[in-house]
C-alpha cells in the first residue's frame, strides 16, 4: 500500500500547487476540452505524452497502447479517432513511438507471449513489408531502431487509411499527421514523416463516398 498511498500523497501535492499557481485552475479546465493535438503513443511508462511534448491538461488527447499501433479492427483507438477528429476537432495527430521498444522487440523474436502474440503480429508484418533492409543489419539494436522508425511511418500510413481522416482531409483539410521517434537516452523527439489532405495514398484505400 505504500506506493499507493505515495500516488495519492503526489496527487494532493500537485492539486495544491496547481490552486495556488491558479485558483481557477480546475474550474476552467471542467467545463471545456479544446486540444489541438491528439497523441498515439506507446504505453512504456517511460514516455509520458505530457511531459514529452511539455503540454498541460487540456491541451493534448492522448490514446497509447503497446508500440504505438494503429489497427483497422482496434475499436478502442477508432472510437478515439473519431471522438478526437470530429468532436475535438483537433488540428494535429502525432504517432510517437520510442527507439529500444520492448513492443517492437518481441515482434522480432520467435517467442511465445500468449494474447501478446495477436498484437504484436502487427509489427511482424511491418517487418516482413521491409525484410530486406532489415536484414541487412549486422547490429541487432541498429536493426531493432530501424523497425522502430519503420513502425512510426506504417501507423501514420494506417491512419491516413482509415475513413475518419479522409472525410476530415475532404472537408477541412485536417488534420495533420505526425510520426516522431523518441529517444530514451536523451529524452528527444525525431520527426520521421508528415501526410496532409495533399498527400498520397495508395488507391486501393480511398474512400469515393466521403
Amino acid at each position: 500500500m505504500d506506493s499507493i498511498n505515495r500516488l495519492l500523497a503526489n496527487n494532493k501535492r500537485w492539486a495544491t500547487e496547481k490552486v495556488a499557481k491558479n485558483p481557477s485552475f480546475f474550474s476552467n479546465l471542467q467545463h471545456i476540452q479544446s486540444p489541438d493535438f491528439l497523441w498515439i503513443g506507446c504505453s512504456d511508462s517511460r514516455v509520458p505524452a505530457d511531459q514529452v511534448s511539455g503540454t498541460q491538461p487540456g491541451e493534448i488527447f492522448v490514446q497509447r497502447n503497446i508500440a504505438n499501433m494503429v489497427v483497422h479492427t482496434d475499436l478502442n483507438l477508432l472510437a478515439v479517432l473519431e471522438y478526437a477528429v470530429n468532436y475535438l476537432n483537433v488540428k494535429h495527430i502525432i504517432v510517437c513511438g520510442h527507439y529500444n521498444c520492448g513492443g517492437v522487440k518481441a515482434a522480432m523474436s520467435h517467442s511465445n507471449y500468449g494474447i501478446i502474440n495477436k498484437w504484436i503480429r502487427n509489427i511482424k508484418d511491418v517487418y516482413r513489408l521491409h525484410r530486406d533492409e532489415l536484414n541487412a543489419f549486422k547490429d541487432e539494436e541498429k536493426k531493432l531502431n530501424r523497425l522502430v522508425e519503420l513502425n512510426v511511418i506504417e501507423q501514420v500510413t494506417n491512419l491516413a487509411k482509415t475513413s475518419i481522416i479522409q472525410k476530415a482531409w475532404k472537408a477541412e483539410q485536417r488534420p495533420h499527421l505526425h510520426g516522431w521517434v523518441y529517444g530514451l537516452d536523451n529524452g528527444l523527439v525525431t520527426p520521421l514523416i508528415d501526410m496532409t489532405h495533399t498527400s498520397h495514398i495508395d488507391e486501393i484505400y480511398e474512400f469515393d463516398d466521403l
